[in-house]
């Protein structure tokens, strides 16, 4: 059984009494789920997961005055739990739950992943969270929050980015992998510097990958996780396998050629997805030229003026 269903199992069998236990009269202003950092949230975790960091646990979200209120008191009633559950034992953390699990601040749950308190609000808040670290804030799964105070900022970042941003962010990538896998790989093997070589695929493949992710409307996960998760997207999962070869694979003069090859039914597959998706209406698959399509069809005059490779971040 995943780590997820493991905690919302020991949820239901126990936390769920505590709250309508001793907490009956406030359990309508508290927030319960797992979401957050830990494999286990992404739904990737594995038998290797175990070795750290993984508990039968949950959360639970209070405001801050909430926290004031009666947060200590829950967060005594919380470490009282059973500590083993389906054979898992829980941690050691401290009586507040430690930093992932327990009883959390709502503000201080999304301020460490987001560096503000609630989800982005200006343009460049939007262009320069990393991505990983949105995808972080709403993974996971919400059992229940009758007061709605955590669940708001939730859905505010499970709608994805605002379309103008995902257009600048989009059009960043296209002209990162132009620049790296279309023009700058060839020159680079050309002059025998095959470390640079390796490190323009990278930039190549890490940009594609992104651009996966925003083309399925979805937050790209940490580097780990990147490729795990794409697998499972409604839209392009297919460019896992020759994105993971131009990884695998050397610099010699064949494997140089097939790279090149690859690196350019890459950049078609994805010039065809802008197509589908009416990003933009270039022919060609230069991903230069698709990244000023792309910019072109951006309604805000401020973020359309950017940089063009700002928000590759």
């Amino acid at each position: 059984m995943k780590g997820l269903e493991i905690c919302k199992q020991y949820f239901l069998s126990y936390g769920r009494d505590m709250l309508d236990g001793d907490f009956a009269d406030v359990k309508d202003r508290i927030a319960a789920g797992l979401a957050g950092e830990g494999s286990e949230c992404m739904g990737f975790d594995d038998e290797l997961s175990r070795d750290h960091d993984f508990e039968p646990a949950f959360c639970l979200w209070l405001t801050k005055e909430d926290e004031r209120k009666f947060g200590f008191k829950l967060a005594r009633a919380y470490a009282k739990l059973p500590k083993e559950f389906m054979g898992l034992k829980r941690q050691n953390f401290s009586p507040m739950g430690g930093d992932r699990h327990g009883v959390l601040v709502i503000d201080d749950f999304y301020e460490k992943l987001l560096g503000a308190p609630h989800a982005p609000d200006t343009a460049a808040g939007w262009l320069h969270t990393p991505e990983h670290c949105l995808a972080t804030a709403c993974s996971g799964e919400v059992w229940a929050d009758p007061l709605g105070a955590f669940s708001a900022i939730r859905g505010v970042l499970l709608k994805g980015y605002p379309e103008d941003i995902r257009r600048k962010k989009l059009a960043a990538r296209a002209a990162v992998m132009a620049q790296a896998g279309q023009y700058n790989y060839a020159r680079c093997i050309s002059r025998k510097e095959n470390g640079a070589a390796q490190l323009a695929v990278f930039e190549f493949v890490k940009n594609a990958a992104h651009t996966v992710y925003l083309l399925n409307g979805r937050y790209a996960p940490y580097d780990k996780w990147i490729f795990r998760g794409m697998r499972d997207l409604p839209v392009l999962s297919s460019l896992e396998e020759p994105l993971t070869f131009l990884l695998e694979t050397g610099n010699s003069p064949a494997e140089a050629q097939g790279k090149a090859e690859i690196i350019e039914d890459v950049a078609a597959m994805i010039c065809d997805e802008y197509r589908s998706q009416k990003l933009s209406a270039a022919t060609c698959i230069n991903l230069s030229t698709h990244a000023n399509a792309i910019t072109d069809g951006i309604r805000d005059a401020d973020i359309r003026n950017l940089h063009l490779m700002d928000g590759a971040n």
